[in-house]
């Protein structure tokens, strides 16, 4: 057993239904296997095993390991075009670099890139858009699986409308995505998704090879993209002139439920939430993309009104970076900018979007996405450089939701110490640790 003496924070209850932030100054978490066995004052959780190892972390801030609910793998090297909306940035960024991802060693490199990044930014699960080349699936799953990131991912599938290399037919589709599931689905800490790119870039036959492979994969999970730009919503309508709106071109072929979850969702209709929040499918909110690309200021309040379930999305490369505090701080500035429509948002719905709403939206609730006893040590340790405006504003804090709203407003990767995933350290000190057999680790310099 290792225990961990630390300042800690999470959200367990959900604070759009009344939840509030729990903090320590002074906690103590039992660690057993990689699962937290006890927590409290550090003389209850040490009684009957004096020489248990403590590992003082009282110079840091203890947050669960951050959930990313929409990052593309393949477009980590495209961060920051800005100045164009959704499919012009398409066109010119997004898909030349994915097409580089035929080439396998290509896709190796960039994989670690993208793994690293993760790493980097705290983040400990992630659901993936992956490649539209299974080479490039199985390199992310091999790079992600030696790191020991939760991550959910799979082949990114289309038959119109992009360049003629990222295309694909249902059948190889179908035949493509079942050999992937076979040998990553339940693997360790991977898990596999289902992905259509888009509605715009995926016919009826296409939605249909997908809702085949969800249901001979079982557990396997959906991911797209929905309601993200006006001029994309408008397409997909007179694309699919039979469905009643956008989400129904994936709801028509059985493709949405508690397993799915569709990224931005920035011009949904009242029809559209009701049926999301009916199918329990939850939504990605991607500010940093939606602000970058122009597609619109996210309906939150909307959102949870009809009962739909909400995350925080990198959507990395679109997305300006892979920190879901960015992200958190985004978010809260894009509610305010809405005004009287907006959701006013406290750090403790920050930090719940970051974590504990991915974990739901993921299905892992029960694993992750707070510092609970019972849930596996997925966790972030945040100690500031001296000097740094957010080491002087934590060491001048009245409150645990004051330095929440701070890391919030001001934390970067530089903040990020110390990363573990089911006990497991995989970041300490600048270094990343590939995860061997039997949990040991070897350090590689980042």
């Amino acid at each position: 057993m290792t225990i961990y003496r630390t300042r800690v924070l999470d959200v367990p209850d959900d604070p759009f239904s009344g939840g509030v932030l729990r903090s320590s100054d002074d906690c103590a978490l039992a660690v057993v296997d990689g699962v937290i066995a006890a927590r409290g004052a550090l003389s209850d959780v040490r009684r009957g095993r004096p020489d248990d190892l403590v590992v003082d972390l009282r110079d840091g801030w203890l947050l669960p390991g951050l959930v990313d609910t929409h990052v593309h793998y393949p477009q980590v090297r495209v961060i920051g075009a800005l100045g164009m909306p959704l499919l012009e940035w398409l066109d010119r960024c997004a898909l030349p670099e994915e097409q580089r991802l035929a080439d396998t060693g290509y896709a190796q490199v960039v994989a670690e890139e993208f793994c690293q990044s993760l790493v980097a930014a705290g983040t400990t699960t992630a659901l993936v858009f992956g490649s539209h080349f299974a080479g490039a699936v199985d390199a992310l799953f091999t790079v992600a699986e030696r790191h020991g990131l939760r991550v959910t991912s799979g082949l990114v599938v289309s038959d119109r409308g992009l360049p003629e290399p990222l295309l694909t037919t249902p059948e190889r589709a179908h035949e493509e995505s079942l050999a992937l599931a076979c040998r990553w689905h339940g693997n360790g800490r991977a898990r596999y998704v289902v992905t259509p790119r888009f509605s715009l870039s995926a016919s009826e036959p296409m939605l249909e090879a997908c809702a085949a492979a969800v249901a001979d994969v079982d557990g396997a999970w959906f991911t797209s993209h929905v309601n993200e730009n006006l001029a994309e919503v408008a397409e997909v309508g007179r694309l699919f002139g039979g469905a009643d709106h956008y989400t129904a071109t994936y709801d028509d072929p059985g493709l949405l439920g508690e397993r799915s979850v569709l990224a931005h969702n920035v011009h949904a209709s009242d029809v559209e939430l009701d049926l999301l929040a009916g199918r329990r499918t939850s939504v990605a909110h991607c500010p940093s993309s939606n602000s970058a690309l122009g597609s619109g200021l996210f309906p939150l309040t909307r959102h949870v009104d009809h009962g739909v379930g909400v995350a925080l999305g990198s959507d990395v490369g679109a997305g300006t970076g892979f920190s879901l505090f960015k992200e958190g701080l985004q978010a809260y500035f894009m509610q305010r900018l809405l005004g009287p429509d907006g959701l006013p948002l406290t750090p403790a719905h920050l930090l719940h979007l970051a974590t504990a709403a991915g974990a739901r939206a993921l299905g892992l609730a029960d694993r992750v996405g707070d510092l609970s006893v019972g849930k596996e040590f997925d966790a972030v340790c945040l100690r500031p450089v001296r000097g740094t405006e957010l080491d002087i504003g934590l060491r001048h804090t009245d409150s645990a939701e004051e330095a929440l709203g701070k890391i919030f407003a001001l934390a970067s990767d530089a903040d990020v110490a110390d990363v573990w995933v089911g006990g497991q350290q995989i970041a300490s000190g600048g270094f990343v640790r590939g995860v061997l057999p039997g949990g040991s680790g070897s350090p590689q310099s980042r």
